[in-house]
Formats: structure tokens, sequence, C-alpha cells
């Protein structure tokens, strides 16, 4: 596994996203880093993502699954220079399993469970104090022309 997350991978233009962008600075600076196999990676969730006293927002959970997802997708179409290609989201589905306790750090586990042609769908758990918290699926679908470089 690279220390290197797969978003601080993506070309400097390419890296504005408020979810894992590294040049935004206000953004949640998602990170994933790839083992071969799956997508690893850890968020600790700030006090202004509450729902309610103690509980995540599950906005936040859906970002986490959003990013996590597309930045797996990314790194599992890697090229031999490791450099992954940009992907975005197509589709996706997060099933929200019990309550996220606001305070502890979660744990990101993806992988890849299908390839489409060029798109590739991806399951995202997202855990916290060792219970699966939720689970979501991403479609990542590589970025389209009109959306990158003029």
């Amino acid at each position: 596994m690279t220390d290197i997350p797969v978003q601080h991978r993506y070309a400097e233009d390419l890296s504005h996203c408020y979810g894992c962008g590294k040049n935004n600075a206000q953004g949640l600076h998602i990170q994933t880093h790839w083992d071969g196999e799956q997508g690893v990676g850890r968020f600790m969730p700030r006090p202004e993502h509450i729902a309610l006293p103690g509980f995540v927002y599950g906005g936040m959970l859906a970002s986490l699954v959003d990013c996590h997802g597309v930045a797996t997708a990314a790194a599992s179409a890697a090229g031999d220079d490791g450099r992954p290609q940009r992907y975005v989201t197509a589709s996706l589905h997060v099933d929200f399993l019990r309550p996220t306790p606001l305070g502890p750090e979660l744990e990101l586990v993806a992988r890849v469970i299908e390839r489409r042609g060029r798109k590739i769908v991806v399951e995202v758990e997202i855990s916290a104090l060792g219970e699966l918290r939720a689970r979501g699926q991403v479609v990542a679908a590589p970025m389209p022309a009109t959306m990158g470089r003029d």
C-alpha cells in the first residue's frame, strides 16, 4: 500500500473536489489508500458534521461513500505509471444501517465488485467502533472530456 493517497495523485487541475480535493482549502480532504485489492481510509468527522447531538449527518456519510468509491475505482484502473485516471460519479446509493456516532474515527473500506464496460461499480463500507454503520455503492465513470481541461 502506498502512503500517497489516490486523490493526491490526481492531476493538479483536477484536485478541487469539496470531498477529496487537496486543492480545496475548505474541503473534507477524504483520503483513499489503495492496497492493490481495495481502497482503505479513515476519516474523523468534525463537530459541524452533526445531524443530532452525538451523531454524524447522513449527507457526510454519503460524501464519504462517493469520494472513497470513486477514488477506489480510479486506483483500480490506474495505468502502469500508477497515476489514476480521473473518474466521476455516475450513480450513488447509500444504506444507513445504524446511527453513526460523532466522535470516533470512521473506517472506510471499498472494493470493486463489477466492471460494466468503462464504468466501475464499487461497494463502500463505513464502520465506527468496530460496527458497520453505512454501506453504499458507487458507479464510477471516466471523467468526460467536457468536464476536464480546455
